[in-house]
């Protein structure tokens, strides 16, 4: 079982940018597919990035069509993390944003019902 905390959330301004990291503990990360996603007020949670789990250097990301070109999904198995960079951020990307991995060795977590471990979540607010 994998335990995930995400950290890096906070306040900024429309344009702002924004890292948000993963970490995960209890087993190793690189077995794991992971997943962003995040969860607006009444809304439900939505898929925002993903990046494959790999036996080698090559990893495939997948990206929203809201964050394609802003976002940056990435990974250090090293270090036992993942990343989201995210540029030129808008109002509308307020929500929790929660990291989430597959059972291992799957394929890249781009559903909510990919997801079987979940990390607590981390606040992003954006003003206008």
């Amino acid at each position: 079982q994998v335990q995930l905390v995400e950290s890096g959330g906070g306040l900024v301004q429309a344009g702002d940018s924004l890292t948000l990291s993963c970490a995960a503990s209890g087993r190793a990360l690189r077995m794991y597919s992971m997943g962003w996603f995040r969860q607006a007020p009444g809304k439900e949670r939505e898929f925002v990035a993903a990046i494959n789990w790999s036996s080698g250097s090559v990893y495939y990301v997948d990206y929203a069509d809201s964050a394609k070109g802003r976002f940056t999904i990435s990974r250090d198995n090293a270090k036992n993390t993942v990343y989201l960079q995210m540029n030129s951020l808008k109002p509308e990307d307020t929500a929790v944003y929660y990291c989430g991995a597959d059972s291992g060795y799957g394929h890249r977590v781009t559903m909510v019902e990919d997801v079987v471990y979940w990390g607590q979540g981390t606040q992003v607010t954006v003003s206008s």
